[in-house]
C-alpha cells in the first residue's frame, strides 16, 4: 500500500512479481532484494545467514527433509534467481539440477484378473500356492474361500455356490492350488447383508442388529433424568 497526498494505492498479488518460493512470502523476497544490493561481499554473506535463519523460522516443515540446511541455502539462491555472490556453506545449485525431473519408477503391477476380488486376493493366492500341502494349507484355502464368497456377494449375485468360489481359486492361481475334496463353507445367515463399501454402515451384519442398536440408543437417551432447574 502506498500513500500519495489524499490517495492510497493498494497493490494486489496479481499485480506483483510471481514468487519463486511462495512458502516464504514476499517479506523474504524483499530481504533478498536488499541483500543483493549490499556491495560488500563479507557483509552480504553475513546478512545472508540471517535471511536463511528467518526462512527456517517461517518454514519449519523443512526440518523433516534430509539435509534441510542445504535446502534452505538452495531456496535462498532460488529466490535470488541464482544471482547471488556470497560465501555460503553450500554451493549454489545449477540450473540443470533445478530443472531436472525425478526418474520415473516403472510399475510392475499386472492387470487384475477378477476386479470383484481385488489385487490383494491374488497376492494371498500366491502365498497359499507356495505353502506345502497339509492341514494348514487346507485351513488357509477355506478361510480364503469364505472371504472371497463375501466379496463375490458384495459385487455380484445374492447367492453363489461353494463350487464357484473353489473354481475361481484354482483359476486365479493358474491351477497351482487344487481345492481338497470335502471342504464346505459355513452357511450364510439369511438376514446377512453385504453392501458395497461406502453404501452402507451395515457391511456383513444384519439390518435387524443395526435397528436394535439405534433403538437402544434412543431409549437410553430418553431415560436420562432432567436435572435442569425450572
Amino acid at each position: 500500500m502506498e500513500a500519495n497526498n489524499d490517495t492510497i494505492k493498494l497493490y494486489y498479488n496479481t499485480e506483483r512479481e510471481k514468487l519463486q518460493m511462495p512458502e516464504y512470502g514476499r517479506n523474504i523476497l524483499r530481504m533478498v532484494e536488499i541483500l543483493k544490493s549490499i556491495e560488500d561481499k563479507e557483509q552480504r554473506s553475513l546478512q545472508a545467514r540471517a535471511v536463511v535463519k528467518a526462512m527456517e523460522i517461517l518454514n519449519p516443515q523443512v526440518h523433516s527433509q534430509e539435509n534441510y540446511e542445504q535446502k534452505l541455502w538452495d531456496h535462498l539462491y532460488l529466490i535470488a534467481g541464482l544471482d547471488l555472490d556470497i560465501d555460503a556453506p553450500y554451493p549454489a545449485p545449477s540450473l540443470e539440477e533445478i530443472q531436472s525431473k525425478p526418474q520415473i519408477i516403472p510399475l510392475k503391477n499386472k492387470p487384475v484378473k477378477a476386479s470383484h476380488y481385488g489385487r490383494n486376493i491374488e497376492s494371498i493366492i500366491d502365498l497359499i500356492a507356495a505353502e506345502p500341502d497339509g492341514e494348514i494349507k487346507t485351513a488357509m484355502i477355506k478361510s480364503l474361500a469364505i472371504y472371497m464368497r463375501q466379496q463375490y456377494l458384495i459385487w455380484n449375485k445374492d447367492s453363489v455356490a461353494d463350487e464357484t468360489i473353489f473354481k475361481d481359486i484354482e483359476k486365479l492361481s493358474d491351477y497351482r492350488i487344487r481345492v481338497p475334496e470335502g471342504i464346505s463353507l459355513t452357511k450364510i445367515n439369511d438376514s446377512a447383508t453385504f453392501a458395497r463399501p461406502g453404501m452402507s454402515i451395515n457391511v456383513g451384519g444384519t439390518q435387524q442388529n443395526a435397528q436394535n442398536r439405534n433403538r437402544n440408543w434412543v431409549n437410553k437417551k430418553n431415560r436420562r433424568p432432567n436435572n435442569r432447574k425450572k
